[in-house]
């Protein structure tokens, strides 16, 4: 089944980081992945993102999630066997790109039923491959690697620590604001944060007369493009959006006031095109939650501490948070935001979210 990927020491076949911050190392590794180019991590061996790669290369090994590895049948094996570990694996053959895709994508299983035999690894660059796994994240990628592939180009370098640095909250700032009419409120205003390193701009809008002596109601939305623009039936989200401005504009009629963190988090994080793969895997009859797990992709990935900096830029300490998930209170409170009171925010369902509210609710503890 090919030769055995060997642990490597650190430093060892890696070159010297490039110049820069890690913040700076870590944003040059996420356009990296989303141009299909490979990264060199310190103290691993080369690793060429399977998504967005291109070219002629192949691998004898792959990197993956634990939760992919599972569906792959691999958990029976000791290298494999730890939740949540990263998988370094090999097949009978060496991976080119076409196969490394179809064992990556779960979307594919259906066209490509017939993978394998795998066989699990030693991994002894653990710290390294959950560093590459969450820039995948990041990047919005699948989180699959051929590992030192033959006919890589040039990498980008730089440590797994540098990881935590690009996603320091500490370092958002507002970048304007402005008054901004809204059908629900036309006397809203908009204010608009932006990170050094992100490319992501969050943004909140806040209605009614901020004021001390009222505790604000916040909704913390993140970005759907499919169910906030296009109408989507199969998710509540562009409901609850209107919903909430509304319920925002109408505590502002009684004197108090309201903030919606309209956060750019696609997917709870994921990303787009993860999500729509998701979906794909939802009409093959995955719930919402499986459909992230086959994906190798965390179920909740929203980023919590830049919600808890942006209302700290707002002046803001506590609030009453719409909100039906009590995760979400515990995931704000643990950032040291003080949330008085949870506001349910439950809309109808419709013939296409039954499902999906059913799996918030049984999977996900939505209180529905």
């Amino acid at each position: 089944m090919g030769k055995t990927v060997r642990p490597r020491s650190a430093g060892d076949g890696v070159r010297a980081l490039s110049a820069g911050s890690p913040s700076r190392r870590a944003a040059q590794a996420v356009d990296a992945l989303r141009h299909g180019w490979p990264l060199a991590i310190e103290g691993a061996p080369l690793l060429q993102p399977v998504e967005t790669a291109f070219g002629e290369m192949t691998g004898e090994a792959m990197l993956i999630s634990a939760t992919r590895a599972t569906t792959l049948k691999l958990a029976n094996q000791r290298e494999a066997a730890a939740p949540r570990q990263p998988v370094l694996m090999r097949g009978a053959q060496a991976f080119d790109l076409p196969a490394a895709l179809a064992v990556a994508d779960p979307a594919l299983d259906m066209q490509n039923p017939l993978k394998g035999p795998f066989k699990a690894l030693p991994l002894g660059w653990e710290t390294q491959a959950r560093a590459a796994l969450e820039l995948a994240r990041m990047a919005g990628v699948l989180p699959a690697f051929l590992v030192d592939p033959q006919g890589a180009g040039e990498a980008v370098s730089l440590s797994a620590d540098d990881v935590a640095a690009f996603a320091d909250a500490s370092r958002l700032q507002i970048a304007t604001r402005a008054r901004l009419p809204v059908a629900a409120a036309e006397d809203a205003r908009i204010v608009a944060f932006r990170s050094p390193d992100d490319t992501r701009e969050h943004i909140a809008l806040v209605i009614g007369e901020q004021s001390a002596d009222r505790t604000p109601l916040v909704r913390l939305h993140s970005e759907c493009l499919t169910g906030d623009i296009l109408g989507s039936l199969k998710c509540d989200c562009g409901p609850q959006l209107d919903a909430a401005l509304h319920a925002m504009a109408a505590e502002a009629g009684r004197g108090g006031w309201g903030v919606l963190l309209y956060m750019r988090q696609e997917g709870r994080g994921i990303g787009i095109i993860n999500k729509l793969r998701a979906y794909r895997l939802q009409d093959q009859g995955f719930d919402t939650v499986d459909a992230n797990t086959r994906l190798g992709l965390p179920d909740e990935a929203r980023d919590f501490p830049t919600a808890a900096r942006m209302l700290v830029l707002l002046g803001i300490d506590t609030i009453r948070l719409m909100t039906n998930n009590p995760a979400k209170v515990r995931a704000l409170e643990a950032e040291g935001v003080r949330v008085a009171e949870r506001v349910p925010h439950a809309l109808p369902d419709n013939p296409h979210n039954t499902d999906y509210l059913a799996t918030k609710r049984d999977r996900s503890g939505h209180l529905l």
